[in-house]
């Protein structure tokens, strides 16, 4: 899989570390219950999804992109 990065062009998904978009509910008041949330439980939907991706390996730059999570196809 590659992804278009904005600065590099398209490059491996292997020079990146992904990142995704968590929504945490306004329930949990405590800021300790939302970090972990916010850190560590992922949605995983099937379809499209909003992620961050970390260019590592090139600009070192946060990208922004929306992905199909079923085909993996870069919207």
């Amino acid at each position: 899989m590659n992804l278009p990065c904005p600065n590099c062009g398209v490059r491996p998904i292997t020079e990146f570390l992904y990142g995704e978009l968590t929504s945490v509910p306004d329930a949990i008041t405590d800021a300790d219950a939302r970090d972990v949330d916010r850190a560590f439980m992922r949605n995983n939907p099937q379809g499209p999804q909003t992620e961050r991706w970390f260019h590592v390996y090139g600009c070192r730059r946060w990208i922004t992109l929306q992905r199909d999570t079923r085909t993996d196809e870069v919207l």
